[in-house]
This record gives C-alpha cells, structure tokens and sequence, in this order.
C-alpha cells in the first residue's frame, strides 16, 4: 500500500546504492579538501575522481571476510582506483563517513518531507476555505456544546501543519551537520580546514564540537518532530472517525468505485484510512523514543546506536512520507455532509443554545444562578429523549416567557449569533 501514497524515491533514499554513493561523495569531497591544502597531488585527485566507484556484491563478500562495512566499502573503491586509493580516508575514522553521509541521506529525504507538508498545509487551506460558514457541533467531553464550522476545525489542523513545517525545517537545519575530525574528534590526523572545506561543499555545517561521532541529541531531536507531526496527523484521524460514526456521520472518507467496506457486511463505509494513519503514528512515536535511547553512549562513541539507527530513520522517513501523502488523499476526498452537521445542531429542540437563552434571562435582571437552574431544567427534560424538545421547554416555561419575548428567545437559536468572529480568526490565519 506504500506504493500508492509515498514515491518511490524516499525508499531509494536508504537503499544500498545510494547509502555507499554517499559514502563516496564524503570520501571525494575530503580528497578535494586535501588536494586545495596540497595534501593530494592534481594527478592523484584527478584519477580518483574519474575511477572511483564501488560494487556491492563485491563489498558483501568482502566484508564477510573482515566483519566491517567501511573497510569493505574502501576496498571495494580501491580496486576501482588503483595506486591513488593511498589517499582516500587519509587522516579520517569510519564515523567521520558513516555520520557525514547519513547527514547527505537526511537531506535528500527532508526535501520530499518538506514538500509534503507544504501540499498537506494547501489541502487543509482550501477546505477551511470552502467549509467557512459550515454550521456544525462543537464538542466537548465528546458531548454536545455550542455551535461552530466545520471550517474552524479545518483552521486548527491548519494552524498546527504551520507550526510543524516550522519546527520541521528547524530540526532538518539543525541535523545537517558533517564531522571529518578523526578518532576521538581531536582532528589528530587532519586539519579542521579540510572538515571545512569538505562539509562547505557537501552544503552541511561543521560541528562545533564532535567526539568520534556526532552527538545522538541532534537526531534524537530530528525523531521527536517526526514523532509529533505523526501524532498531529493521528489527531486528525481519531476526530474524523469519530464524525464517521454512523450516528454522527457528519464527514466520510472518500469511497472509490468498486471499494468494498466488509467481507461480510455489503453497507460497511470504514475510515480505514484514519485508523491506518493512527496505527503509524506509533510506530514513529516509537522509533523516537529509540532515538532518545541512542543518545547516551560510552565515553567517546560506541556502535549501539548504529544498529537502530538502520532501522529507525529508514523506517520513520518513509513513514513519514506516506502519512502525509495519506493524509493528504483524506482531505483532498473527503465527504463532507452540511445537511447531517446542521440536523445534529438540533438535537432535543436545540439545547446546545442553552447558553444564550441563559445570558438573555441575566440581561433581564435575573440572577446568573436562578438563570442557570431555569434554564438546566429544561434542557435537562429535553435531554436524551426522543421527544424531548428544549425550545418548546422554554416557551411551556411561564417564569422564562415572562422575562423573554418569543422573538427574544427565537434570537437564542440563531447559529449566527455564535458565529460572528469566526471571520476575525479566518483573518489570522491569512484564509
């Protein structure tokens, strides 16, 4: 199912071939560091440019030998390159390649991550714009409150998707660092200026400070905003399975031609998208705390982390990828019903309107407590009874008809009386 929502290029993001291109890229860029510091002559730099290369089979069988990936990796190169192998990893450690190129593979996967927040934040846009004065529930304790839009909630989700594409591009700036500082991170055996020089050219950051790895926080944090914009989605999801109820069915899923909800049932219409996008937003928020778990490790470096880490970011940027594609087909297809919103406004005669039949009695002169048991009976008689009938409650009431006129308590269950601002928040959110 991945197929159909996320493209394929994230997948090829964390394949072999290009994990060890990468590689490559880092190991180059180093030489061309050295070769502007004349460490490398022209002729040597030249040929490792034009015949460096590598070949996985040939890497798999030769680390089967020396049980290590990077040794393997730059033996495999050597054979491509020949005598001007001697100046390839000069001066490095394995982790200098290995964080450097994870580094390259983040941002090549924040690039499609970004523009799926962008379209994801477009979506939303439009159906807040195209469901403005859509009267629909408020909720509260998942009962019934006051009136609101349906738009409204699409400006929540807006808003949020904003404050994620910010905090996303944040912690993406932040985990585009490169370190080339050799064992232990003290530049024993190459100079800063070549870290410099190579991370300058790969775009990436230098960091300040390095042991023989990257500190974990940096992609720790990384996995924390991954973990939040999957659990926003997931926020999403759990409110539209709820209006998906068959007796709320205030929105539905899109259901294609041919779709079919049950094997046994043929009326089934499930939000199997909802629900799948609130199963992966665990599997991410997961993978966050593995992050989080990384981070300490012994004294100058240690490999615990490396393990999880071929799983976690693999697994979490295609994850994410497909959840925002996902998501993004939701609201794009979603079916959106006014006539369902507006009949739930007016269950038991209306008494989400209760509110304003007490704020009216108050401006007759009644007190706020005597107001609110006057107007509590009614709605409570109302309450949870097929016939109940809040309005009609109000008017067989002789101590409310005696301080409100009938077209004074029509007033109360106008909807628009509780809409009036809603534009002001549309302003804010530039819609």
């Amino acid at each position: 199912m991945i197929e159909r929502y996320s493209r394929p290029e994230m997948a090829k993001i964390w394949e072999l071939e290009n994990k060890y291109r990468c590689w490559l890229e880092v190991e180059k860029a180093v030489c061309r560091a050295h070769n502007q510091l004349g460490n490398i002559p022209d002729d040597a730099l030249k040929e490792i440019e034009s015949k460096a290369n590598f070949d996985i089979k040939r890497i798999d069988e030769i680390e089967a030998e020396v049980k290590h990936d990077i040794i393997a990796f730059l033996t495999s190169v050597a054979e491509y390159v020949g005598e001007s192998s001697r100046y390839i990893h000069m001066g490095m450690t394995s982790s200098d390649v290995l964080d450097t190129a994870l580094a390259l593979q983040l941002q090549q996967a924040n690039k499609i991550i970004e523009n799926d927040l962008v379209m994801v934040i477009e979506s939303i846009r439009k159906k807040a714009a195209e469901h403005k004065q859509t009267v629909c529930i408020g909720r509260s304790h998942g009962i019934h409150a006051e009136p609101m839009t349906f738009g409204l909630k699409m400006c929540l989700w807006l808003d949020i998707m904003q404050r994620n594409l910010t905090r996303f591009k944040a912690a993406a700036r932040e985990i585009n660092a490169g370190m080339i500082s050799g064992p232990i991170g003290t530049y024993s055996n190459i100079s800063p200026e070549i870290e410099e020089i190579a991370c300058r050219e790969l775009c990436l950051e230098p960091a300040k400070v390095s042991t023989q790895v990257i500190q974990r926080d940096l992609h720790a944090n990384y996995l924390q905003v991954l973990a939040l914009i999957a659990t926003t989605i997931e926020q999403f999801s759990v409110e539209l399975r709820h209006l998906q109820r068959t007796e709320v069915l205030e929105v539905e899923e899109g259901f294609s031609k041919g779709q079919k909800g049950s094997s046994a049932m043929p009326h089934k219409k499930n939000p199997i998208s909802g629900e799948n996008l609130t199963g992966l937003a665990r599997i991410i928020r997961s993978n966050s705390i593995a992050a989080l778990e990384n981070i300490p490790l012994w004294h100058e470096r240690d490999i615990s982390h490396s393990s999880v880490e071929r799983i976690i970011f693999p697994d979490s940027t295609i994850l994410m990828d497909y959840m925002l594609n996902r998501f993004k087909n939701v609201v794009d297809n979603l079916q959106v019903y006014p006539e369902n919103m507006r009949k739930n406004t007016q269950l038991y005669g209306g008494v989400i309107y209760s509110q304003k039949v007490m704020l009216a009695l108050c401006n007759k002169g009644v007190l706020r407590e005597d107001a609110y048991r006057l107007v509590q009976q009614s709605a409570h008689k109302a309450w949870n009874n097929p016939q109940g009938d809040f309005k009609a409650n109000l008017y067989n009431d002789s101590r409310i008809t005696d301080k409100l006129s009938p077209g004074e308590i029509e007033k109360c269950f106008e909807p628009g009386e509780y809409l009036e601002n809603i534009g002001k928040i549309y302003e804010k959110m530039g819609i």
